[in-house]
Order: C-alpha cells, then sequence, then structure tokens
C-alpha cells in the first residue's frame, strides 16, 4: 500500500458501518494517518473524530480513493451526490450486486474497482474478490489489493459476471456457517448436552475445523477421509449428510445458487 500517496492526497470512505469501520480499522493498522481520511456517515462511531477523522465534513476534491461501502438499496440515493471525482480517483466499491456500469454511470472518467468482501474482515481473517472496468490499470488493482488485504486474502476475478457466485459463496457464506454452528448445537442439546457446552463444542470444532482446511496440504475430502473410519460414528453420521438426495451437497447447491440469482437481481 502507498501510505504516503494515501496520506497526502486523501481517502473517502462512504459508509462506516460493519464493513466500512472494518477496512478503516485495518488501513489505520496499517499506517494510513487520521487526517488523510474523510468518513461519511450520520452513524459513524463518535471516537472517529476524537482521534483527527474527518466525520461529515468537506471532502477533497480529488482524493486518491474514494471507497463506497454503504447498503446496496442505498446506491442509488448515494450516487448522485457523488459527482465530481475525476480520472485521478480510484472508485473502489464493496456494496453487493451493484455493477460496475452503474459506477460509470456516476463516473464516467474514473478506474473503477468493485469487490465483495465477507465479515471476517472484521478480525482481518477475511477474502475479497476484485475486478475493475477498463480504466482500472495494474496500478489500480494493485492499489484496491492493497487495501483490501488489510482484513484479509484478496483474488482477482476474470469477469464481472463471477461476481454474483463470489457474493453468493464468500460474501454470504459466514452466515450459512453461523448457522451450521446453530444446528450442530441444538442437535448436540438433543443428545443430552446442556447448551452451553453444546455451543462451546460446535463453536471450537467449526474453527477448528477451518483452520486445519485452510493450513493443510490436503483438500476437504481427504481432510474427511482422515476422519473417517469404516463402519465408524463419523461414517454413521455421514451417510445422513451426504446424501445425494436429501444431504448438504444439494441443500448447499440450492442455498448457492438462490443467493447468487437475488446478486442478479439487484444488479438490475
Amino acid at each position: 500500500m502507498d501510505i504516503s500517496a494515501l496520506n497526502a492526497r486523501g481517502l473517502v470512505l462512504i459508509g462506516c458501518g460493519r464493513m466500512g469501520g472494518a477496512l478503516l480499522d485495518g488501513w489505520l493498522r496499517n499506517g494510513l494517518e487520521p487526517h488523510a481520511v474523510h468518513v461519511v456517515d450520520p452513524n459513524a462511531r463518535p471516537e472517529l473524530s476524537q482521534i483527527g477523522i474527518s466525520v461529515n465534513g468537506k471532502l477533497p476534491q480529488s482524493p486518491a480513493v474514494l471507497v463506497i461501502a454503504v447498503k446496496p438499496q442505498m446506491m442509488s440515493g448515494v450516487l448522485p451526490q457523488l459527482s465530481g471525482f475525476g480520472a485521478g480517483t480510484l472508485v473502489l466499491s464493496v456494496a453487493a450486486g451493484v455493477t460496475i456500469a452503474a459506477y460509470e454511470a456516476a463516473f464516467p472518467t474514473s478506474p473503477i474497482v468493485r469487490s465483495m468482501p465477507n465479515t471476517p474482515a472484521a478480525i482481518g481473517q477475511g477474502i475479497t474478490a476484485i475486478i475493475g472496468n477498463a480504466k482500472a490499470g495494474e496500478a489500480e488493482m494493485d492499489l484496491a489489493e492493497s487495501l483490501l488485504s488489510a482484513v484479509g486474502r484478496v483474488v482477482r476475478l476474470e469477469a464481472e459476471e463471477q461476481m454474483d457466485a463470489v457474493t453468493a459463496l464468500s460474501g454470504s457464506g459466514p452466515a450459512y456457517v453461523f448457522h451450521m454452528i446453530e444446528a450442530m448445537a441444538a442437535a448436540g442439546e438433543a443428545e443430552g448436552l446442556s447448551p452451553e457446552l453444546a455451543l462451546a463444542l460446535a463453536r471450537a470444532t467449526v474453527a477448528g475445523a477451518g483452520a486445519l482446511a485452510v493450513h493443510a496440504d490436503e483438500d476437504p475430502a481427504k481432510l474427511r477421509e482422515n476422519v473417517t473410519s469404516p463402519g465408524g460414528t463419523t461414517a454413521a453420521g455421514l451417510s445422513r449428510l451426504m446424501d445425494a438426495e436429501t444431504g448438504l451437497p444439494p441443500l448447499m447447491r440450492r442455498t448457492i445458487a438462490a443467493a447468487a440469482e437475488r446478486g442478479r437481481e439487484l444488479g438490475k
């Protein structure tokens, strides 16, 4: 990240909720000076002003980066208020479903990078996919990647059409995992565990398995096989979970398809 350029020209952040706030915290940890940040959010955290960040004040005419982190439903009302930023400002979006074309209509001369982070960004464990428009060259893509890597891993897409699948898989995916924890805990409770113990076991199991899946050299299928003894308890459970008609694979396929379709609807 070219901190010196950002500190000199400034960064504008539109929306400082969970995702915008997580990104801002990551940038500050990585050396972005508070005086270089301009936040626009009617519900911004009070401490932002206290550390020297400009909140809902006058914006610089040509900041290095304009980051738009509002909910997609608010975008039609926000974009018309942001005219005036030109080719010298990178426009970086973190809103689901809003297409590059929508941003190009508002910023016709600007390099634009559309991104899709997810909520583990709040603890620096997110993953974000990015795609740029024709005006976003390697320097702009590198800057966007550098900014977003403050909260986790960044991957680049080959085409914008992939963004709906990314949103459905990794953007919405944490909610699926949280619900799985809920379901595992409820099942443990039904087998006689206390609610507190069942939840503690479910949380730690998902967290540990996820960490192992990330750091192990083997793929998830091999890791699953390593846990599964023929005729054992894991095999008995997996016989239900892996059922081709009623198990997790067809359910997950329908889940991600529904989320991807909703993403396409939001982009219309």
